[in-house]
């Protein structure tokens, strides 16, 4: 089964709780502060392994989960920090949100993306321990794991595309060129799904070949199968356009060829400035060999190269093989797979000091917004009393207060963080 598209959920790992500890021994009755910091949850990563061809994977499964970090323990002892989630996927996956917009374009061997990361892990009290805070009694909860929904579409990475009509003998041409073994049967769409080949030529030179089923006209509004493949063809560097000389169908090879350029033109008009070739195919047939003198002339006005050939006899092949490769050499330029820009793994300190932030007030009421205070919030254990007070003048400290002033905010209104709702209550400067 060839899967191209899948849309799965992931969770980076929760970060694990700070310990809140003082040292016990022995004539040390007045031991100090010694919870340790909780582990960071792991992350949900996506990596490139080019022996992979669909996203087969994530058909039967679609949620995905990262492993929690441990909590912290007394006596100085961090917690463990969560093991990753790696899923693999093939070369050409690109990354989506649920609003289509791309994320990551993995398209080379062991590329790594990270697309939900794990919570911070809490820091116990020792951290919390200062001149004037000698005993501090509370330490961080550890940090949710992000959460999201992402689309997966897969673009085969291909250097030549096979395109033209059902039954023109694309399948058996892959077949004779390269190892792919493709089901082949007579009767319209019997390839159902793209077949990948490796060519292999002299010189140590090789190309891979993709044959894309299902074109016919009207395949760009999803007549057929075309509308499901025709994203494959877009990385593809050079078209191999396939043609039935014999006619066999009863249909004018002529007009196929036009129709299909015309779907390609609809789909992405850049894909008919594609370097393409024609293979004139059936010539080992009686009509394809009499068709071969109008089939030349055509292509020759239109400027097209025109190679006849036999998938079944091998008549042919290997001079289109060697003009493909030409092509190949001297473009080396026209497939541009564009990696989108990956966003900036930020290390965790960095998560801790973005202290950016927006107020709304709708309704009569706050809306804090950001990041880093909404992280201040759900990491504060809420129901300690000294762990409040500390929030409060973190708070203060980023200047939260005075924001909130400046908004408008007055003592006893109701403002929103996260999703906690309070009071506020500025500390007096």
């Amino acid at each position: 089964m060839f899967i191209d598209e899948a849309k799965i959920f992931v969770k980076g790992g929760d970060g694990g709780n700070g310990c809140m500890s003082f040292h016990r021994e022995k004539y040390r009755p007045k031991g100090g502060p010694d919870g340790g910091d909780g582990g960071s949850g792991g992350n949900v990563v996506l990596r490139v392994n080019e022996g992979l061809r669909t996203l087969m994977d994530f058909h039967y499964r679609r949620h995905f989960k990262a492993k929690k970090g441990k909590h912290g323990q007394g006596d100085n002892k961090h917690g463990a920090n969560g093991d990753d989630i790696v899923l693999r996927v093939p070369p050409g996956t690109i990354v989506k949100n649920l609003n289509g917009e791309i994320l990551f374009d993995l398209i080379e061997q062991g590329q790594e993306a990270v697309v939900s990361y794990g919570g911070m892990g809490g820091k116990g009290n020792m951290r919390f321990a200062t001149s004037t805070r000698k005993l501090p009694g509370f330490a961080e909860k550890g940090e949710k794991g992000e959460e999201n929904w992402v689309l997966l579409e897969l673009k085969l990475l291909a250097d030549v595309g096979l395109i033209g009509y059902p039954n023109v003998g694309k399948s058996t041409l892959i077949s004779r060129i390269s190892a792919a073994k493709p089901k082949i049967a007579d009767y319209p769409f019997t390839t159902k799904v793209p077949n990948l080949g490796v060519v292999s030529l002299l010189e140590h030179k090789s190309f891979v070949v993709a044959d894309i089923p299902g074109l016919i006209e009207g395949a760009h509004e999803g007549a057929g199968l075309g509308h499901a493949f025709l994203r494959h063809i877009a990385r593809t560097a050079t078209l191999v356009h396939v043609i039935d000389l014999a006619q066999v169908e009863g249909r004018d090879f002529t007009k196929d060829f036009e129709n299909i350029n015309k779907e390609l033109y609809s789909y992405d008009p850049n894909l008919t400035k594609r370097p393409q070739v024609v293979a004139g195919n059936k010539i080992d047939i009686v009509q394809g060999k009499n068709n071969l003198k109008k089939a030349e002339e055509y292509f020759k006005k239109r400027g097209y190269p025109f190679f006849p050939v036999s998938a079944v006899t091998g008549e042919g092949v290997d001079k289109l093989l060697w003009k493909i490769e030409e092509i190949l050499g001297e473009s080396e330029n026209v497939l541009e797979t564009k990696r989108q820009k990956i966003h900036k793994v930020f290390s965790f300190d960095k998560k801790r000091t973005d202290r950016e932030f927006t107020i709304l007030k709708k309704d009569g009421v706050f809306l804090v917004k950001g990041k880093s205070v909404e992280r201040m919030v759900t990491m504060t254990d809420l129901d300690n009393e000294e762990a409040v007070g500390y929030l409060q003048q973190k708070f203060n400290k980023i200047g939260l207060d005075k924001k909130l002033i400046e908004a408008g905010a007055r003592d006893g209104d109701v403002v929103v963080i996260g999703p906690i709702t309070f009071d506020f209550h500025p500390l007096e400067s």
